[in-house]
């Protein structure tokens, strides 16, 4: 694949594409965790707008990770160094894993984004509890999330691709990828974007 802006030289390798505003490829979708294909076709056309899972998922080794996100028609770029053996390696057992984008690079992909100031925990299947209601949950298989009190418990917001999102109000956010802030305390600042998320290796 040709230079992305943000992810470097060619040499990349698409694995998947994620429509936001479609629940194929949330937190709990099987498609995370086999190695079933999704829409090949699709995703044999290149950076496009339709939703797919190749078996790069699970066939290809790699030594760095980009990830774009859409929206309103512009398409932001962020890459960092992540070695593993296939992406469905780092992601199919379930276990938290690091990454080291940054939280700048995550705000990025998204404008005016409503990610909030603290805790910043982010990876691969990222999830945190809730006190305030035991059945709420954050959960993104890969992204960011993040609170507005200096802690991670309790997490309001977050940034990233298979997501599922309940409050502790019990309010569902349903953008499976974007941006999404859920206060439980202040549910009139509540907020999301859904995006149209590319995930690519090299």
């Amino acid at each position: 694949m040709t230079n992305i802006p943000g992810c470097g030289h060619g040499g990349w390798t698409l694995i998947m594409k994620i429509d936001g505003t479609k629940p194929d490829f949330n937190y709990t979708s099987p498609y995370w965790t086999n190695n079933e294909t999704y829409a090949v076709e699709d995703g044999l056309k290149g950076l496009t707008e339709k939703q797919s899972k190749l078996a790069s998922y699970w066939n290809t080794p790699f030594s760095k990770i980009c990830l774009g996100m859409k929206v309103n028609n512009v398409t932001k770029w962020i890459a960092t160094d992540h070695e593993a053996s296939s992406l469905s390696h780092v992601i199919t057992h379930g276990r938290y894993t690091s990454t080291s984008f940054g939280k700048e690079a995550w705000k990025s992909l998204v404008n005016d984004s409503l990610i909030q100031v603290y805790c910043n925990y982010e990876g691969f299947n990222v999830q945190v509890e809730h006190n305030f209601n035991a059945d709420a949950y954050i959960k993104t298989r890969i992204g960011i999330v993040a609170n507005n009190y200096d802690q991670c418990v309790n997490c309001d917001s977050c940034i990233g691709f298979g997501i599922s999102f309940l409050g502790c109000d019990g309010h569902k956010r349903y953008s499976s990828c974007g941006d999404i802030l859920g206060i439980c305390t202040a549910p009139e600042n509540d907020g999301e974007t859904a995006a149209f998320g590319y995930v690519l290796v090299q």
